[in-house]
């Protein structure tokens, strides 16, 4: 019979009683108790016992869901995805006031902020939040935790929307942020400590913007309650909340995992209406009519909107025969701006492209389809009167991590990388999307050589192999 002690990095051996050498016990994280087999998996077991099919019925954009769990091995795991002592290690790696750190405090129903102008330093920072019982926010934290960015790259894939997150540590007694409401849908995940939350009716249903609520106008709770780690909240984007850490709590960290920002019907409107009234233009006359001389300058819009209603009927008619929408900003926006795939780190490892070399005889397969995207745009390298429309495949396989959701933070937004070709491969790309297995020569090209062309260009950029 053996007993072991754990103490630090170190423990004590004990068989039958008698003390033997010491050993070096290495720290172990928790097992994972989400399921990674694919984007739909891990999101059910995240949300579990709740199913994603009653979730997207009952509570998504319209009512908050609230999961309390007693499951040791789950609070277990949540407490290592992020942690008051991990700042020690992350400021000794250059974290800045503002881009990556904010220092706040909730004072009278007015946010007060306690940044610096430089370098965050961890004995400043741990002085702000002892003594001044300041919130810590930590920015995007996937950047540096391995499991937070294991966990959102999926979902990324899971909604094909972007997925940002955000670190909460509050001291007790204290709060960070007045009530408000956000212009995301909010999963939260309480890590450390517990933490009292208030929901309140919206005023703004499904909000596009962040805005902060005086709390003598937003009425009583609609929820009250606290969270422990392993609990997870969900609310639609425009609920107005607030939180604080109870009394008698060393402090509570909680993630607060964000999308669904810019993810609207009218955003992805106002995306494809400018591709379809250009397509429209050149097929209908009366779009290319002039508009009536000193539009521009006159009040009277009258005559105007009339016409553009006749315009915007002309377009729905347009629309409703239409097979393909281009929409590309929002594809490509969303494409740029991810994760890469967990487990291709930073993406060195696709600078050479693995496997057999593709043959017109070869079998191949479409490689990491969550991650790449295809529009059709205007060649972007001809110029003059024609200008040609083109397919692009664009994907996320060598986007930076540590640039992640980090917009106007001093990091320029990477151009979205990927191929182009000819509007007449759109068919053998479509057979290559929908397909799980196809060989070159079935692909729907005219020779030979295009076919071994489209799946050495795709070869090369890691996006198909050879089985």
């Amino acid at each position: 019979m053996w007993t072991m002690s754990r103490n630090g990095t170190n423990a004590d051996v004990v068989m039958d009683g008698v003390p033997c050498k010491r050993m070096k016990v290495e720290a172990v994280d928790p097992v994972s108790p989400l399921n990674f087999d694919s984007p739909e998996a891990l999101f059910e077991s995240l949300i579990s016992p709740i199913k994603t099919e009653t979730f997207f019925k009952e509570y998504w954009e319209q009512r908050p869901l609230l999961i309390q769990r007693d499951d040791p091995s789950l609070a277990a795991y949540f407490q290592s995805l992020f942690q008051l002592t991990d700042l020690k290690h992350l400021c000794r790696q250059g974290m800045y006031y503002g881009r990556d750190i904010n220092v706040c405090r909730c004072v009278n129903g007015r946010k007060k902020v306690l940044n610096k102008s430089s370098k965050v330093h961890y004995l400043q920072l741990r002085k702000d939040f002892d003594q001044k019982r300041a919130t810590i926010q930590f920015h995007q934290p996937q950047r540096f935790k391995d499991e937070l960015w294991k966990i959102q790259e999926k979902l990324e894939c899971f909604f094909g929307s972007l997925v940002g997150s955000n670190v909460y540590i509050t001291p007790s007694e204290s709060q960070g942020l007045p009530p408000h409401y956000d212009d995301i849908e909010v999963f939260i995940l309480q890590l450390e400590g517990k933490k009292h939350w208030r929901l309140y009716q919206p005023t703004v249903p499904l909000a596009r913007e962040y805005n902060v609520e005086p709390e003598d106008k937003i009425g009583a709770p609609t929820h009250e309650f606290t969270l422990k780690p392993g609990d997870l909240l969900y609310f639609p984007r425009g609920t107005i909340h607030q939180a604080d850490t109870p009394p008698g709590l060393a402090h509570s960290t909680h993630v607060t995992i964000s999308t669904y920002q810019n993810n609207s019907w009218g955003d992805f409107l106002l995306d494809v209406i400018p591709g379809l009234l250009f397509d429209t233009a050149k097929k209908e006359i009366k779009f290319r009519t002039g508009i009536p001389r000193q539009l521009l300058m006159v009040d009277d819009t009258a005559v105007s909107t009339e016409r553009l209603s006749g315009f915007l009927r002309l377009l729905a008619d347009q629309l409703e025969g239409t097979r393909d929408l281009r929409s590309s900003e929002m594809k490509k926006d969303f494409i740029r701006s991810r994760l890469p795939p967990y487990y291709l780190g930073d993406g060195s490892s696709l600078s050479i492209p693995d496997g057999r070399y593709p043959k017109l005889n070869s079998k191949v397969k479409l490689r990491f389809k969550d991650y790449i995207v295809m529009t059709v745009e205007t060649d972007k390298d001809t110029s003059g009167e024609i200008q040609e429309q083109m397919v692009y495949i664009y994907h996320s396989l060598r986007n930076k991590r540590n640039a992640h959701m980090m917009f106007g933070n001093d990091n320029e937004m990477a151009e979205a990388l990927g191929l182009r070709f000819s509007l007449s491969y759109m068919d053998a790309l479509k057979q290559l999307w929908s397909s799980e297995i196809i060989s070159v020569k079935e692909l729907k090209l005219n020779t030979d050589a295009e076919k071994e062309n489209l799946v050495l260009a795709l070869w090369t950029e890691c996006l198909v192999e050879v089985i």
